[in-house]
């Protein structure tokens, strides 16, 4: 017998100490471990990654947000036709739906389910194949077949995108919008052009550049108002994106004439320091394009000196969205170092093409000494440049100490969602459940919400403000001192939100 209860101390002894070690890891550590656990389950993963509090998404374009069924629907109630061969849309007046004609109306693909697939794979992604058609020209050729449903419907698109963030546990989203229905195109051809920006800007001023912001700003507040009551805010049937925080930067299209893309940079300066809407601006369309590439310099000169008069507008660009072989190599040295010194950007898009660059050591140290965040959009870059797993700069920015967010760039096209972004980061590059936090941490340090961070610091680890410091992040109590510094800055209120998610998602573990 006394072997036998020997044993049964024994573990019973066990149990008391593993109960006892349990009890001293903090909530996090708990988690952490639980996710260690699931590694090699992707299912179980799968689950974790989506309830995951993410933070924000800073690098999501509105148009390419929205997922091709949601298009079908936009373009069947605006009474939009679809060229049956291309699958473009097209505008009225549309053929019938019937004997299989050329040019019928969107709905007519409700029931032909041939028509239907065949758009939805136009628009998107969806059952791309290598072949006689690359992922790069796939994708970006999407925008031209579905635009007109987009462009017609934006509070629609908006909603639809904001209520996807919040059914995958996003709290913040930044779209990249050209908000302006063309106007600062259409100024920009009223006006000479000319090489002194000075001149090239009191030119677009006197031509009623300011009414155009305004305007923009009206039509914003329309589209977001619009969005709202689709989505039933403040009601007892509000969806999940009425929680999620919306902002904008406006989007200048970069491959169109200089005149133009001036134009919009000088809008898009003085939306970000005249509409809390608008956070920001950043500069879009394909990097490998010609115009892109052949007006780069001066796209930065653009930005260098209406930075210098509009120095408190915030600036992220994309940059080194380019592979080699796509472009010259002479062309994959300097993109991303020059978008940072001479363009100003806070934060960059993409930044694959990063080790290309003259001195990339170098300059991976100076973004992490200038605390430049990069954007990284793991399935667009594997969709549209074919860089994917080792080859991809994620882990070499990271041991670098350059700050990274995961993004969903285009998800609509892409038939993604930022959960499979968080996964797909876990399952390439074993990421750690303290990595992915610092993410979504991350994402929201270096959005462009207006006001002081909730962290005093963040390279090392992250430190809460004096204010704040003492107590419990984004507990229901605080101080008062600390309640005075949350009501004064957005940004520390939307990163003590976070701080509460967080808490909420370890305690289940």
């Amino acid at each position: 017998m006394r072997p036998t209860m020997r044993g049964v101390m024994r573990r019973c002894l066990l149990v008391v100490l593993l109960t006892a070690l349990a009890a001293a890891q903090s909530p996090e550590q708990r988690t952490a471990r639980y996710m260690e656990s699931i590694r090699k389950q992707p299912p179980l993963l799968l689950a974790f990654a989506h309830d995951l509090p993410k933070g924000g998404d800073l690098h999501n374009h509105l148009d390419g947000a929205i997922y091709a069924e949601d298009l079908v629907d936009f373009a069947a109630s605006g009474g939009l036709c679809v060229d049956r061969t291309s699958s473009r849309l097209l505008a009225p007046p549309c053929d019938s739906c019937e004997n299989y004609t050329a040019k019928p109306a969107a709905r007519c693909s409700y029931g032909d389910h041939v028509l239907y697939n065949q758009m939805i794979d136009a628009w998107s992604m969806r059952n791309w194949k290598p072949g006689d058609e690359s992922g790069h020209d796939h994708f970006f050729g999407s925008f031209d077949k579905f635009g007109l449903a987009s462009h017609t419907h934006v509070a629609e698109a908006i909603a639809a995108a904001a209520n996807r963030a919040g059914m995958d546990h996003l709290q913040y989203v930044e779209f990249m919008h050209t908000a302006d229905g063309g106007a600062a195109a259409q100024l920009a051809a009223k006006v000479e052009w000319h090489q002194d920006f000075a001149k090239m800007r009191d030119a677009l001023l006197s031509a009623g550049m300011k009414d155009v912001a305004t305007e923009t700003g009206k039509r914003l507040a329309a589209d977001d108002a619009r969005a709202k009551e689709i989505l039933k805010c403040g009601t007892a049937d509000a969806a999940p994106g009425c929680d999620v925080t919306v902002r904008y930067l406006y989007q200048v299209l970069r491959g169109l004439p200089h005149e133009i893309v001036f134009a919009q940079i000088l809008l898009g300066f003085e939306l970000a320091s005249s509409d809390p809407r608008f956070v920001g601006l950043n500069l879009v369309m394909p990097e490998d394009w010609y115009v892109p590439l052949h007006d780069f310099n001066e796209h930065m000169a653009m930005l260098d000196y209406l930075h210098g008069v509009y120095p408190k507008a915030h600036i992220t660009l994309h940059a080194g969205e380019l592979a080699m072989g796509l472009v010259p190599p002479e062309d994959l040295g300097f993109h991303i170092r020059a978008s940072v010194e001479r363009g100003h950007a806070e934060r960059i898009g993409h930044g694959v093409s990063v080790m290309n660059e003259k001195d990339p050591i170098g300059l991976l140290h100076e973004m992490a000494e200038r605390n430049v965040l990069v954007e990284i959009a793991l399935t667009s870059n594997d969709m549209i440049l074919g860089v994917s797993g080792d080859d991809h700069p994620l882990p070499i920015y990271m041991k670098y100490g350059v700050p990274v967010a995961m993004a969903t760039d285009d998800e609509g096209v892409s038939r993604s969602d930022m959960t499979h972004e968080y996964l797909r980061a876990v399952q390439s590059y074993n990421l750690s459940y303290s990595d992915l936090k610092r993410m979504a941490r991350q994402s929201l340090e270096h959005s462009f919400l207006p006001g002081k961070s909730l962290w005093s610091q963040t390279k090392l680890a992250f430190r809460l403000a004096p204010a704040c410091a003492g107590g419990a992040a984004g507990a229901d109590r605080l101080s008062s001192r600390c309640g005075e510094f949350l009501a004064a800055n957005e940004r520390a209120r939307m990163q003590w939100k976070l701080e509460g998610e967080f808490a909420k998602f370890e305690k289940k573990y």
